[in-house]
């Protein structure tokens, strides 16, 4: 054999080595050579402006100054001083930002869509008629799913289904948009169907995307709303809302169960739950310790703990103050954390140990074909 020859059959071996290994190249590819898409689903935390093109108020809308100073100019109508969770998921995923779905200008979807609404919840009554529900936004997933398969026809569509990624934050709303002022959010449901009914909505959306050949999920636990700015400046004191404190933990403590219930019913099932409730607790407990100064405040708001929800002064309030680097603070407004934080939570979210991330990491997630078993360190 020529060394010329012997090099091609060296390069030929190499190239199918590569092939068959491409998943732990960090590349998102799959061993056909394409990127895994990523479909978002839920609230503010990873509303990219959505909202702005549906008829709502400037209270569910963050498309105005001061809102993207650290990242956006001019603003896209994300609730942050900056980008969010699903932005920079899309970033590890080597994928572009993910577009916004009701974006008249956006037409291509092959990498993904992001359905996310501030205000919505799984609940069709939470903020009802000013932000874009859970069981609509599946059927808008539903509508691009026919765009598919006129476009790419069946069998690549399925492909791309059974391989994306499906990111959701849902539960927050149908919690802190229930609060009366005498803060009981049960009448006339008790803790228990009151959860129930938020989980069972976000179990009939899953299973909506699952047989639509969805197979990889990932949902973060319910934050610690009960001790929130917006919360706290509201209440005789100051104080936390000890019901909220309640009724969140048994909805993150149910969403746990309830999704190990379906990784057994479901054939194929992948779960990733980020444990954000945790991770927001001890950044506003100990904001030092994850580079912060100020963990319990909003850098732009008005009121006790920056807790009036204000910034931006279109909400009915027009005096506000802004602080001169979001970055030092873990909220952005009284509702929202800023770009650094949802940084951190995306790095765990990606990377992170089963004590952050349970059953699996994101990154095992986009690694992994939908159909097949995953381990962490399988790929």
């Amino acid at each position: 054999m020529s060394v010329a020859n012997f090099h091609l059959l060296l390069l030929a071996s190499y190239c199918i080595l590569m092939l068959r290994g491409c998943l732990s190249l960090n590349l998102n590819l799959s061993c056909e050579g394409h990127l895994v898409a990523l479909f978002v689903f839920g609230d503010s935390l990873y509303d990219p402006g959505n909202n702005n093109y549906i008829n709502t108020t400037t209270e569910f809308q963050a498309n105005f100054w001061p809102y993207g100073i650290s990242y956006f100019n001019p603003p896209t109508g994300r609730f942050s001083d900056g980008r969010l969770i699903p932005d920079f998921i899309a970033e590890y995923a080597k994928l572009p930002l993910i577009p916004t779905y009701l974006d008249p200008k956006n037409n291509e979807f092959v990498h993904g869509a992001n359905f996310a609404s501030g205000g919505a919840g799984a609940l069709v009554e939470s903020n009802a008629g000013f932000a874009v529900d859970l069981k609509t936004q599946l059927e808008y997933f539903g509508d691009l799913e026919k765009q598919f398969r006129q476009s790419l026809g069946d069998e690549k569509t399925d492909q791309l289904l059974s391989d994306a990624v499906y990111l959701f934050s849902c539960g927050g709303n149908d919690y802190l948009s229930h609060v009366g002022n005498n803060d009981s959010i049960l009448y006339p449901y008790t803790h228990k169907q009151y959860v129930g009914m938020v989980i069972g909505n976000v179990t009939d959306v899953f299973k909506g995307i699952h047989e639509k050949g969805g197979r990889k999920f990932g949902i973060t636990t319910i934050a610690p709303l009960a001790c929130w700015p917006s919360v706290r400046a509201g209440r005789p004191g100051n104080t936390c809302n000890e019901e909220l404190e309640i009724i969140t933990n048994l909805h993150n403590q149910k969403l746990s169960e309830k999704l190990k219930e379906l990784e057994k019913q479901l054939e194929g099932f992948k779960y990733s739950l980020f444990d954000l409730n945790t991770e927001v607790s001890n950044r506003m407990n100990n904001p030092s310790k994850y580079g912060f100064k100020i963990g319990d405040s909003a850098c732009c708001g008005s009121g006790p703990f920056g807790g009036i929800y204000s910034c931006g002064g279109k909400r009915g309030i027009k005096e506000f103050h802004l602080c001169d680097n979001a970055s030092e603070y873990f909220f952005f407004d009284s509702n929202h954390n800023t770009e650094v934080a949802s940084r951190q939570y995306a790095e765990l979210y990606w990377n992170g140990e089963s004590s952050v991330t349970a059953a699996y990491n994101l990154k095992t997630l986009f690694e992994g074909k939908g159909s097949s078993a995953l381990g962490r360190e399988e790929l």
